[in-house]
C-alpha cells in the first residue's frame, strides 16, 4: 500500500495555499484569511456521527474563536452539495470547503494511509491546523478524536 500522508506539516511551516468551492460553491482561499488566524480542519466525511459532533463543537465554540481572531475552516472530499445537506440538518456556521481530488488534503498530509477498525486503509486522516495570520503553521494535530477535540483545541490556545 502506498503512503500517501508522507506530508507532516510542523509548526513554522508555510501552510499549503488553496481554492476550493464551499458549500454554495462559491470559491474560498486561504490566501483572503490573510492578517487572520485561520483553524483549518480536515475530516473525512458530512453527514457521519464524529464528523457531525466535530462540527456542531466548531460552530458552537465560532463566536469565541471569531472573538479572538480565528476563522474556521472545514475540508472533506464531500461534494458542495452534500456539504450544503450537512450544513442545513446540522445548522453548522462554519465554512466547509470540498477538495473532491483530496490535492488539499494531500497537500496537508491529512489523506493517506490509516487504520479503520484495525484495518489499514486510504483515507481522510482527521486533522487541525491553525494557520497563523501570515500563512504559517501555527499548530498541527494529526489523528485527533473528533469527540472532545474542540474543547482541548480551545484549552491549548488558552481560550477556555
Amino acid at each position: 500500500m502506498t503512503e500517501t500522508a508522507s506530508v507532516r506539516l510542523a509548526p513554522g511551516d508555510p501552510a499549503p495555499d488553496f481554492t476550493l468551492p464551499d458549500a454554495d460553491g462559491t470559491p474560498v482561499s486561504l490566501a483572503d484569511r490573510r492578517g487572520r488566524r485561520v483553524i483549518v480542519y480536515c475530516y473525512p466525511a458530512a453527514l457521519t456521527p464524529g464528523c457531525t459532533t466535530q462540527a456542531v463543537d466548531f460552530t458552537a465554540a465560532a463566536g469565541e474563536l471569531a472573538e479572538a481572531g480565528l476563522d474556521i475552516i472545514g475540508i472533506s472530499p464531500d461534494p458542495p452539495e452534500k456539504l450544503q445537506r450537512f450544513r442545513e440538518q446540522e445548522g453548522l456556521g462554519i465554512t466547509l470547503l470540498s477538495d473532491p481530488d483530496k490535492r488539499v488534503l494531500t497537500a496537508y498530509g491529512a489523506f493517506g494511509t490509516k487504520k479503520l477498525y484495525g484495518k489499514e486503509v486510504q483515507g481522510v486522516i482527521r486533522s487541525t491546523f491553525v494557520v497563523d495570520a501570515e500563512g504559517r503553521i501555527e499548530r498541527a494535530a494529526y489523528n485527533v478524536k473528533a469527540t472532545g477535540h474542540v474543547a482541548k483545541l480551545r484549552r491549548d490556545l488558552g481560550l477556555g
